[in-house]
């Protein structure tokens, strides 16, 4: 009995210590269990169930050339064809890309929404060729399969087809101008179809702003206080020397310059006579750095006209850096508006330090400072003189 007893005794001590290294055992895999959950993001079955059942996996936006269209709830990827992914740039999700216009892969300073991801954006696929011609390569368009397509064609029925060819959803950005509704439209729409509604929200606040700022600072100057001025050298279907203009300039608009050209009635930009600019004679005049060799070669053939322009002799020839180069480089054509006023109108923007004001403009738009790879690259601020 006293045998049987302990054997007893033994199992249920054997049975207890079973349970208790069982129960050890339990614990520690619910404990990794939760701690993998916790590394890996994973949810109960109820969570992704509802989450599944309540998110529709398409909605319906209305794009730019108001045509309407279907896209994903959630945009992982996008390819950019035309100028767009400077709109994606703006909108905080150009690492969205995944294939692009091959001109935009090159890093030219005076396309700085490229210039500032270069890096990125070298390993990208090119989509089409970009330029005036542009061709768009339909073959690496159906291999990337991005959720999306931004285009900027006027071609309506081109964008249809590349729609229903590739059966990729593409949405139209048309905007003109660099203070006009149409871009806050643009940054509106992009920042809706990628989730950074915030961040659009928040930038066209500040441009609006800038806005604001530099008609308030002009507006009231009488036009007999202004001097006159024109910007010479500006690319448009190429590069042109001090004959290429802009009537309507739009830095010279958002700060009311007196722009000699505006008096042709034209709007847009323009080549003119040079015995019309002699005519004019403008007080300031503003030139493209980067077309600067074609002015010179012109100065070193006509010098006689230079020197009965009263700009030059007076020394009041200064940069204007180019901001139409594949599209509106709208942070440089502000940064543009924000130079001109400092040089026209000293008194006005006197507590603008502007290399400062520049660089919060480039940071808010590319997320980057700026001033300084366009000082690096030729492509400054500042007086010009001929022959240099």
């Amino acid at each position: 009995m006293v045998i049987k007893k302990n054997r007893l005794l033994l199992k249920a001590k054997l049975i207890k210590d079973g349970i208790k290294k069982m129960k050890k055992n339990i614990k520690l895999i619910i404990i990794f269990a939760i701690a993998v959950c916790l590394f890996t993001g994973c949810k109960d079955s109820k969570t992704t169930e509802y989450s599944d059942s309540t998110t529709p996996a398409t909605r319906t936006i209305t794009d730019m050339a108001d045509r309407t269209v279907e896209i994903p709830t959630n945009i992982n990827s996008v390819a950019t064809i035309g100028s767009t992914a400077r709109m994606l740039t703006y909108a905080s999700c150009a690492d969205r890309i995944v294939g692009l216009s091959e001109l935009e892969i090159s890093s030219n300073p005076i396309m700085p929404y490229a210039y500032v991801n270069s890096e990125m954006f070298s390993k990208l696929t090119p989509v089409a060729s970009g330029g005036a011609n542009s061709e768009t390569y339909d073959e690496a368009l159906a291999m990337l399969h991005p959720d999306v397509i931004f285009i900027n064609y006027s071609d309506i029925n081109a964008v249809n087809t590349l729609q229903q060819k590739l059966n990729i959803p593409v949405v139209v950005l048309e905007y003109t101008g660099i203070f006009s509704e149409s871009v806050y439209d643009a940054l509106r729409l992009t920042g809706d179809i990628m989730g950074t509604t915030e961040q659009c929200t928040k930038l066209i606040t500040a441009m609006k702003e800038w806005q604001r700022d530099l008609n308030d600072r002009t507006k009231d100057i009488p036009d007999t206080d202004k001097p006159s001025v024109y910007a010479g050298a500006i690319n448009f279907r190429g590069a042109h020397g001090i004959e290429g203009t802009y009537a309507n300039y739009p830095p010279f608009d958002a700060i009311n310059a007196k722009n000699v050209v505006d008096e042709t009635g034209e709007d847009g930009a323009l080549i003119v006579e040079k015995e019309k600019l002699l005519v004019w004679n403008p007080d300031v005049i503003f030139l493209t750095p980067s077309n600067m060799n074609l002015v010179n070669d012109d100065y070193r053939i006509n010098p006689n006209y230079y020197s009965s322009l009263k700009a030059f002799k007076d020394s009041n020839v200064y940069t204007q850096i180019n901001y139409n180069y594949f599209g509106t480089n709208i942070e440089l054509s502000i940064v543009d508006a924000y130079y001109a006023g400092t040089i026209i109108y000293p008194n006005a923007f006197s507590d603008i330090d502007f290399e400062a004001k520049a660089d919060e403009i480039f940071m808010e738009m590319l997320g980057h400072q700026y001033i300084q790879v366009l000082n690096n690259s030729g492509n400054g601020f500042g007086k010009i003189t001929l022959g240099k």
